[in-house]
């Protein structure tokens, strides 16, 4: 599947910006992520903004630093969890790029992800159970669906090389 731009989608601690930065740096294009860019829009970091402003100013940042990456090619772009949850966020990405949701499993997510507040979500676990529920209906969206909990970022990296290829 030939694309100019990818776009990787799913639930927070799926592996987005570093498979994002793997991918990147294989197909010699330029990695993007999306949290950061609102960080650098904002002069925060992500869990300051929640904290300051809530969580709709943040998605509000966040649709800016999307749309800031429009038109880019040759390049792959590690959305925020709840990017693509947005319809607004979810067409801008499905029209500019190839979307590839790493799904991975609930286990996997909660183990991952550090309840040390830097990620504002995933303070209150049962909260986080349900929002991963809630998401995953947004996240079939995406154009490839890729099982990204039952391997390690080189093999992934591999198979996204082989879905690009084809």
């Amino acid at each position: 599947m030939k694309a100019e731009k990818v776009y990787l989608v799913g639930f927070m601690a799926a592996g987005k910006t570093t498979i994002a930065k793997a991918l990147a740096k294989r197909l010699g294009w330029r990695a993007i992520d999306i949290d950061e860019a609102v960080e650098e829009r904002e002069h925060l970091p992500v869990a300051e903004i929640f904290a300051k402003h809530g969580e709709p100013y943040f998605r509000m940042a966040e649709r800016g630093a999307l749309a800031d990456q429009l038109g880019v090619r040759h390049a792959v772009v590690a959305t925020g969890g709840g990017t693509f949850v947005d319809p607004q966020n979810r067409a801008m990405i499905n029209a500019d790029g190839l979307s590839i949701w790493l799904d991975i499993p609930l286990d996997r997510a909660l183990a991952r992800v550090p309840s040390d507040g830097r990620r504002p979500l995933a303070a209150d676990r049962d909260s986080f159970e349900r929002l991963y529920h809630a998401r995953r209906a947004a996240y079939q969206h995406a154009h490839i669906r890729v099982d990204a909990g039952r391997q390690g970022s080189d093999a992934l990296v591999e198979q996204l090389m082989d879905l690009l290829a084809h």
